[in-house]
């Protein structure tokens, strides 16, 4: 598969999606939103991935939206230069078209491969939205950060109103949403947005270290149940949900090949290779989620 507005290599078992528009600060648009989710899916449907990073070239990771070829016919048209398909509504949900930035965030969610943000520059608008349901967030010393949709005359999008207050709680979310202003590396790291500061240069090196011991020492099974379990249970009003699915699923996997591996590589002192593979011996108790409720409807366009 080629893409035009990102590149999608993988190398020793891990994936990265650079995004690749570092002219016009990698601006998001309607090819970027495809292009994203297919590469996403070509994530997902390689078992031999076991990690994925999503990085910006150029000087920024994702200014934000590229507004320059917005018609009028709705806020976000997320057109840009020499694209091949201007279409403005790319799909609808209960008749209106569906937000870009949400469409991308939601087949994130989704990932049952472990997702790494190295957040290269300026993240803003949708660049920083798009990381939220990513599980790693790491960021350059030089990077700015903007929820600015306040000062736009728009609202917060990329379903970040369900998850920023999840991963940084409401107070901080809350001050982010309402000034609208650009902030630094350092605040979002204290703010609890990223996990880690490290110096530009480094950026992708640790992103790779930490992909790397995601491949060389876990369950890819169990690490796609964990994320799956770990965000789903958000929703859920009482722990008593998790510990009925924890049990069912538990023992699932005490039962697999993985679990064996898991206790042999550890009382034998050695690395462990796991031979379970997400395609096949994905647990029938683990969730599905997001779970689309029942009454939204989402259509694809049509010419």
């Amino acid at each position: 598969m080629t893409f035009a507005q990102i590149d999608y290599t993988v190398a020793d078992a891990i994936a990265t999606i650079t995004l690749n528009r570092p002219d016009q600060g990698n601006a998001f648009t309607q090819v970027m939103r495809r292009e994203l989710v297919d590469a996403l899916d070509l994530v997902d449907a390689d078992d031999d991935v076991r990690a994925v990073i999503l990085t910006g070239s150029g000087k920024h990771f994702c200014v934000g939206a590229d507004l320059s070829g917005n018609t009028g016919d709705q806020p976000f048209a997320y057109r840009g230069e020499g694209q091949s398909d201007t279409r403005s509504v790319p799909d609808t949900i209960n008749g209106v078209p569906r937000d870009g930035g949400g469409v991308v965030t939601l087949r994130l969610a989704a990932m049952r491969t472990p997702t790494i943000a190295a957040i290269n520059g300026a993240a803003v608008g949708v660049g920083a939205t798009m990381t939220l349901p990513m599980d790693i967030r790491i960021a350059a010393d030089s990077s700015r950060f903007g929820l600015v949709f306040a000062r736009r005359g728009i609202m917060p999008e990329a379903a970040s109103n369900w998850f920023l207050p999840r991963v940084v709680g409401i107070a901080q979310a809350m001050e982010w949403v309402v000034t609208g202003r650009i902030f630094p590396a350092e605040e979002a790291l204290a703010g609890g947005l990223v996990s880690r500061v490290v110096p530009r240069d480094d950026l992708l090196d640790v992103a790779r270290a930490l992909a790397a011991e995601i491949r060389d020492s876990t369950s890819s099974v169990s690490i796609a149940v964990a994320r799956q379990m770990l965000w789903s249970s958000l929703s859920e009003p009482s722990p008593w949900w998790a510990h009925e699915r924890e049990s069912l699923i538990m023992r699932d996997l005490k039962g697999g090949p993985d679990a064996a591996e898991g206790v042999a590589s550890f009382m034998e002192k050695r690395s462990p290779s796991f031979p379970a593979r997400v395609s096949t011996d994905y647990p029938e108790h683990a969730p599905t989620w997001p779970e689309r409720p029942d009454h939204l409807q989402i259509q694809a366009a049509t010419d």
